[in-house]
């Protein structure tokens, strides 16, 4: 699919400034695409939505449809009449029991120097913070509960015409997600797999008992549900009318502690008992030495086939009502995928296997029609992938800091880039522009600076700007920058280090970051490489 040229910014939800000590749906997203309609921006690319399994991850979630409530505005339900401004003054000033040391405090937000090629000048110190996700969550959870109270109180509510009707329009998910998170609640445990017996085989005696005993906490659960997408739709709908489209993520995994994996045994790795045989990850590459363990369970593509990959189908057309394009993550997977014993340490010892092509986008495209995605395809990517690629018509990706790590690959260096790709400065799993600058150990004759000497565009420009220019001036159709960049941070602002298990996702945009300074110098620069 053709994309017509343009460009945009990646910053998660979570990463807005504030809300009630995580970014949410309220003011500052209205805020954030105000920003991006007066730079000329015309894309919004997030993270995946879904509610985080297991560290904070957006990546590893306990259901691929649902959204998750840590990003619902309180203010917003202050609006709806479901809370008041005592609500909010009281949750916020609740501590979870028996927390440890603040996540954020292990942080460094130094600003940098300038200085030469391998620096660049660093916006201030305030304009980054750290989420606290278990103080926000615990906090974020007391006052929706006290909001469904008030919602259950009220019986002439004006939502409630409108929740029932969301129910009935996702019950093909909603219906096992809230069980399941009902469930997970009640017991205790996320993995469905140590559930009783009658659980985990999913009999349904055993399902209508425990719908009965957890009746109230199952709509809860869809009550959560409810208010996310009400609040992500008229989200949406603003961006739109800004001229403003949202570009979503998804990954390829699911999390076996999710209710996918449970509601549909027969389509993933895993055994009579609900433990995964066989799990995902990487062999090594330029992230990891020892590559990367996911532990999410492979899917049985046999048995998707046989469905003609109805759950894939269904899935798509969930992103696609809730994104206007889709970054698919991992897409070599459906190529071939690295397959692990569960039982595995490391994801050394796994094995290539071969995926199901193009056949789960194929079926989709009978149902959904065109696909407007985006191949992540960043890693050890055969020419196998890149064909597969090229045959769905969807375009790759190329990142500028893979760019410079010898003089004859120049794949990922900006003057190289084809139109049919979306072109980054950096990803969530890179370091920030400043950052990579910083700590980069560049070889004898560098690269870098020779490719800077050879394509600056304003004397005495930071090298970050140079770095961006670059990227917006390549020919790809689409070119996104990391707001992590746009303000120069280094690398206390960075997202995410794969295979770090603690203390990723958690950085914030100050209030003050969004300068008018900012708008203009991104305005012109995007205009300049006739992308506005």
């Amino acid at each position: 699919m053709k994309f017509p040229r343009s460009s945009g910014v990646l910053l998660h939800i979570t990463s807005l400034p504030g809300g009630d000590g995580v970014g949410d749906l309220g003011a500052t997203a209205y805020q954030f695409v105000d920003f991006l309609s007066a730079s000329g921006q015309s894309i919004w690319q997030i993270l995946p939505l879904s509610p985080p399994a297991e560290g904070n991850s957006p990546y590893s979630a306990y259901s691929a449809f649902a959204g998750n409530p840590l990003m619902i505005s309180l203010a917003g339900l202050v609006s709806d009449g479901l809370l008041d401004q005592a609500d909010l003054n009281e949750t916020r000033q609740l501590t979870p029991p028996d927390l440890g040391p603040d996540p954020a405090s292990h942080y460094d937000s130094e600003s940098v120097s300038s200085g030469g090629a391998a620096t660049a000048v660093s916006a201030p110190v305030a304009q980054q913070s750290h989420v606290d996700f278990a103080t926000a969550a615990f906090r974020k959870e007391a006052a929706l509960s006290r909001a469904f109270e008030r919602f259950q109180n009220t019986a002439s509510h004006p939502l409630r015409s409108p929740l029932l009707t969301f129910c009935k329009k996702h019950a093909a998910w909603l219906e096992d997600f809230s069980r399941f998170e009902a469930i997970m609640r009640e017991l205790n445990e996320s993995d469905w797999s140590k559930w009783p017996a009658e659980l985990i085989a999913r009999e349904p005696a055993a399902l209508v008992k425990w719908d009965d005993q957890l009746t109230d906490a199952i709509h809860y659960s869809n009550f959560k549900q409810f208010l996310f997408e009400r609040q992500w739709q008229a989200l949406k709908q603003y961006a739109h009318d800004a001229g403003v489209q949202i570009c979503g993520d998804m990954p390829i995994f699911v999390a076996h502690e999710s209710a996918d994996v449970w509601a549909n045994q027969s389509l993933f790795a895993v055994d009579s008992n609900g433990k995964p045989t066989l799990v995902a990850g990487v062999p090594p590459d330029y992230f990891s030495k020892t590559g990367q363990l996911w532990g999410n369970p492979q899917y049985n593509w046999d048995a998707l086939e046989k469905t003609h990959y109805r759950w894939w189908t269904e899935r798509f057309g969930a992103a696609m009502r809730q994104f206007d394009l889709l970054r698919v993550d991992h897409f070599r997977g459906f190529e071939a995928y690295w397959e692990v014993p569960a039982s595995a340490r490391t994801a050394i010892g796994g094995k290539w296997k071969i995926g199901p092509g193009s056949k789960p986008f194929d079926a989709a495209r009978e149902v959904l029609g065109e696909l407007p995605f985006i191949a992540e395809d960043l890693g050890l990517i055969t020419e196998e992938v890149h064909q597969l690629r090229e045959q769905l018509g969807f375009p790759g990706m190329r990142v500028l800091q893979f760019g410079f790590d010898t003089l004859e690959d120049d794949f990922h260096r900006p003057s190289t880039y084809p139109e049919d790709s979306v072109a980054y400065t950096g990803t969530h799993d890179n370091d920030t522009l400043v950052g990579w600058l910083k700590s980069r150990k560049p070889k004898s004759p560098d690269p870098l600076e020779t490719w800077i000497e050879d394509h600056q565009y304003a004397e005495g420009e930071p090298v970050h700007w140079q770095l961006i220019n670059a990227v917006l001036q390549s020919a790809s159709e689409t070119a996104i920058i990391p707001m992590q960049d746009l303000l120069g941070l280094d690398n206390a602002a960075r997202m995410n280090v794969p295979g770090q298990a603690k203390g990723n996702w958690t950085w914030r945009m100050s209030e003050s970051a969004l300068t008018p300074a900012l708008t203009e110098r991104l305005k012109e620069m995007t205009a300049r490489a006739n992308r506005s």
